[in-house]
């Protein structure tokens, strides 16, 4: 009998890989139930993507009551004809409106904007509930005289619905479904023609949908959602009421809904969306990566669908090679030639501490996997990984299937860093599709990112995975050790064509801390001469992209010299692995100045700058820093960490 188990137990092996428990060394990988998992997810963003809020990427004042894609569309005019459409925070077009926003529930329950433009300042609040939803419109003190508030009921995305205006009523009649929405303009009303509601902007305007209400009643309504939601995000942030309530409000007003994917997304800013869309008629979306698995954390705060929604939607933009790239959008345009900087697994890590669904882990797992054995078969040089950029056949033959691929710059824009001085100069090896330098921040990263996926795979039962990941993470740690130097107490990235290190250096040469890689002593060494030396990276707004020493600091544009959120971020989770005296104090200190970065423009003009000027704090002295671009809020979500509400 022991020799006929001993012989079932080996054709196993052979035939299964194993049928046996786990014991004695023998190594499994439970069953996961992905198809379960799809169909939760289903569900959750049919749920998500219902009622009334500001789903449509094209306008903030553009209203839109899903599953339906019936949009209450508000436009302005001036006494002298002018017509104004676009509506997009933070929109630097000449003579376009100036948008001021306020509050934003993720669901619609209350928005709270005030557009600017050509004399005209006027606020617009909503209060939305289930199939009904109320917009006042309320004029601004010291407005031009004679200007119009235009309604149009209209449909969106090529969906089939029965519309009717006349007079200052309006009736919707889904096909699916077959609902009736009755509503009503209430104002100075001065004309209806081709299907909109013209009104005079000098008087408060109504907009009643679903519901009828008086003027008095509707401006309660409005009230009453707005004393709630803020009301209760106050009392669950108390003192960081106001980061909070940074970070959720440019999350809440670039949520949107995108018809092409079908998705509920939270994309960096609607400004960027519109600039890479190629189907202006049917919406239009750009996710990069990086960018929305942060996004996916900052939503999990108080979200769990948004957050769910974001962090599969990027990973289900894995290209064939098995990597989830540094772009995806419509139309099957995504770069296929690079990826991004691997921080997946740290956001769907955190994420599921919080809300511990397994179902979540399930559905990205095989992504993630095949993604950190692509970073190791791909680019790999001297046991050590470089950024790159690998040739393609191109499948829409848009601008970026055609730019940089296989060049330095490509690599660069695989960092995430676009123009970082540290790969000025730098050769490229166009056969291995690699920049020559084995890079300090992505190796780090790749290590926590083994580590962090080997954590999930136990999670899952994948126990053979797991000690594979492990084993991967181990060896790259051990390679690591190559890029410290003692002298400087430093990692340098190193020249794999020379063997010698670069002295360029950024915030990426403290993410070995986020591997965990330095000990106690080298971790606090590398943090007082490097972090915290004013000559390099440290003063009153913290962590400049590139030393104050170095030539390019002075450049303030993109990568080189300003300040960028996510590399605070990075930097803080990094010191988040440590526990001495030393470190706490700089950890605290360093979450400081980053909440009082972002609350210097918040609390002045309601903007979060995609980056900031190192010397100055300033996010809107240039043109190339978006000024509503959600991961600027990761320097507040920094201090909702260290205070606890994370």
């Amino acid at each position: 009998m022991k020799r006929k188990n001993v012989l079932f137990a080996a054709i196993c092996l052979i035939v299964f890989g194993s049928c046996l428990p786990s014991s004695g060394g023998i190594s499994v990988n439970a069953p996961m139930d992905v198809a379960s998992a799809r169909r939760k997810y289903e569900e959750m963003q049919r749920s998500v993507a219902r009622g009334w809020n500001t789903w449509d990427t094209r306008s903030v004042l553009r209203h839109v009551l899903l599953p339906y894609g019936v949009a209450v569309d508000i436009n302005l005019a001036t006494a002298d004809g002018r017509r104004m459409e676009r509506f997009f925070i933070g929109d630097r077009m000449k003579g376009s409106a100036q948008m001021r926003p306020g509050a934003h529930a993720y669901d619609g329950y209350y928005t709270d904007i005030t557009a600017l433009w050509n004399g005209l300042g006027l606020r617009v609040e909503s209060a939305a509930d289930s199939l009904s939803n109320v917009i006042v419109i309320t004029p601004q003190a010291g407005n031009a005289k004679g200007g119009k508030v235009i309604v149009s009921i209209r449909e969106l995305w090529q969906r089939a619905n029965d519309l009717s205006v006349s007079g200052n009523r309006f009736h919707i009649r889904t096909i699916a479904d077959n609902l009736d929405i009755n509503g009503e303009v209430l104002g100075e009303h001065v004309e209806t023609r081709d299907g909109e509601i013209v009104l005079s902007a000098d008087r408060p305007v109504i907009i009643n949908c679903g519901v009828s209400l008086t003027a008095e009643q509707a401006q309660g309504r409005v009230n009453r959602h707005r004393e709630d939601f803020i009301t209760a995000n106050k009392k669950k942030y108390g003192d960081c009421y106001d980061v909070y309530n940074a970070m959720q409000n440019v999350l809440g007003w670039d949520n949107i809904y995108d018809p092409t994917i079908h998705r509920v997304i939270t994309p960096v800013s609607r400004i960027w969306n519109v600039g890479w869309s190629n189907s202006p008629d049917l919406g239009g979306f750009v996710l990069f990566c990086w960018d929305t698995y942060f996004a996916a954390m900052m939503l999990s705060t108080d979200s769990r669908e948004l957050a769910y929604a974001n962090a599969v939607e990027i990973t289900r933009g894995v290209t064939e090679q098995g990597f989830v790239p540094n772009f995806y959008t419509e139309s099957n345009y995504k770069s296929r030639d690079r990826s991004q900087p691997p921080v997946g697994t740290l956001a769907a890590w955190n994420i599921y501490q919080k809300y511990r669904d397994k179902w979540f882990l399930e559905l990205l797992y095989d992504d993630f996997l095949k993604w950190n054995r692509w970073w190791d078969a791909n680019r790999k040089t001297d046991g050590l990984l470089c950024w790159g950029s690998s040739p393609f056949e191109p499948v829409t033959y848009r601008y970026w299937e055609l730019v940089g691929v296989n060049e330095t710059y490509g690599g660069a824009l695989e960092s995430g860093l676009d123009n970082s001085h540290m790969y000025d100069d730098i050769p490229f090896d166009k056969q291995k599709h690699q920049q020559m330098l084995n890079d300090v921040g992505l190796n780090s990263l790749y290590i926590m990112d083994c580590n962090l996926l080997a954590r999930i795979a136990e999670e899952l039962g994948q126990r053979k995975d797991a000690e594979e990941l492990r084993r991967r993470g181990e060896e790259y740690a051990g390679n690591l050790s190559r890029l410290w130097s003692e002298a400087d107490a430093f990692y340098y990235n190193l020249r794999t064509d020379t063997k010698t290190f670069s002295r360029r250096t950024s915030p990426t040469n403290f993410y070995p801390l986020l591997a965990h890689a330095p000990s106690d002593a080298q971790a606090e060494a590398m943090l007082l001469k490097h972090l915290l030396n004013p000559d390099e990276f440290w003063g009153e707004w913290v962590i400049p992209a590139t030393p104050r020493n170095d030539p390019a600091f002075s450049d303030n544009t993109y990568w080189r010299g300003r300040i960028w959120a996510p590399l605070n971020f990075l930097v803080y989770m990094g010191l988040r692995n440590y526990d001495t005296p030393v470190i706490n104090d700089i950890r605290r200190q360093f979450s400081m100045k980053s909440k009082n970065l972002l609350l210097r423009s918040w609390l002045s003009n309601g903007y979060v700058f995609e980056n900031y000027n190192a010397t100055t704090g300033e996010g809107d002295d240039v043109t190339n820093s978006d000024k509503f671009y959600h991961w600027g809020a990761l320097l507040g979500f920094i201090d909702l960490m260290e205070q606890g509400y994370y």
